[in-house]
């Protein structure tokens, strides 16, 4: 049985959820990194695609299922390190796995949050 599966969120869309409890500090989700973009292979994708990049570790990626649909929460449960996302507190079996894309989109984005956390930023801008 796989650890998340994916299926209609209230945040965006698709979202990502456990299918099983899940401990602070271990791996939720860990990234397919097979699709690497180069800069300008980047800068050519539509902007509905560049929403599926992450920036980590000076590459572009262009995220596979499931990590493509990881919602954005300011109030995150996972953060992302070394290509995986990690639990940064207990999550339990059925819950939304989200992540704050302020630290893994592409440098110099912004969008407008409706994540609907009590924290929510309102206005996201990645690292420049």
């Amino acid at each position: 049985m796989a650890d998340v599966i994916v299926k209609k969120s209230k945040i965006h869309g698709k979202g990502v959820f456990a299918s099983r409890n899940f401990k602070k500090g271990e791996i939720v989700v860990k990234w397919d990194i097979s699709r690497q973009l180069t800069k300008e292979e980047v800068d050519k994708l539509s902007e509905n695609e560049k929403r599926y990049v992450a920036y980590m570790a000076g590459k572009y990626i262009l995220m596979q299922p499931p990590a493509r649909y990881v919602n954005h929460s300011c109030d995150a449960n996972t953060y992302a390190d070394n290509f995986c996302d990690i639990a940064n507190r207990d999550i339990k079996k059925g819950e939304e796995i989200t992540g704050d894309y302020a630290e893994e989109d592409i440098p110099g984005q912004s969008f407008e949050c409706k994540c609907g956390s009590k924290n929510c930023r309102r206005i996201i801008k990645t690292d420049s």
